[in-house]
């Protein structure tokens, strides 16, 4: 006999990430891959999130220099997305940028914000994140995109989106690219969430 308390079908969620870096002025492209998600963090921000909870939100895009190792020769050496354990973090860390378009404090909420992206009768909804690079940020950047060293704090080649508590989401190692003052750079950061029904209960 059918046991009708249980109900009829289990599901599941599946998280995808992709980034897109490039400037927006002369169209340029210089990363575009699918980046790592950090499943534990991004369960508990979910939860906290459909809980009515004030810190399972994304917030801010960090941006380092830690990601990849460059040897005398050109050969570019990726480490791994750091995704392992509750509190990881980018490998080095050099700056970062308030996205919440809802949040006070963002100075651009027009050109740094998240937008939700949802077609009816689709199983899945997008969070598209951009962020922009201005010309005058970092404050600290070279001028021309010339740096003689690849560990320069704005030669960025890892980025990752955070809570407002600081809180790892996900992860992403590219090829080295500088931040100047002579060019603008946006990332466009999309995650992809999307429910599967039918799976079995893991319960």
């Amino acid at each position: 006999m059918k046991n009708t308390n249980l109900p009829d079908e289990t599901g599941s969620i599946l998280v995808q990430g992709h980034i897109k870096i490039f400037d927006p002025v002369t169209q340029q492209e210089f990363v575009n891959k699918r980046n790592a998600i950090h499943h534990e963090n991004l369960s508990e921000a979910i939860a906290l999130s459909l809980g009515n909870k004030t810190n399972g939100f994304i917030s801010v895009m960090a941006l380092g220099n830690g990601g990849t190792y460059v040897d005398p020769t050109g050969i570019i050496t990726y480490l791994p997305s750091n995704t392992d354990t509750q509190n990881s973090d980018l490998y080095n860390l050099t700056y970062s940028k308030l996205i919440d378009d809802t949040d006070v404090t963002n100075p651009n909420p027009s050109r740094n914000k998240i937008e939700i992206r949802h077609v009816p009768g689709t199983v899945y909804t997008d969070i598209l994140v951009t962020c922009l690079l201005d010309y005058g940020e970092p404050s600290t950047q070279l001028a021309f995109d010339t740096a003689s060293s690849l560990d320069s704090d704005y030669v960025f080649d890892e980025l990752g989106l955070k809570t407002a508590t600081g809180t790892l989401l996900t992860h992403v190692v590219f090829h080295p690219i500088q931040k100047s003052l002579n060019r603008l750079i946006q990332i466009d950061y999309t995650i992809r969430i999307q429910t599967l029904s039918n799976l079995s209960s893991i319960l």
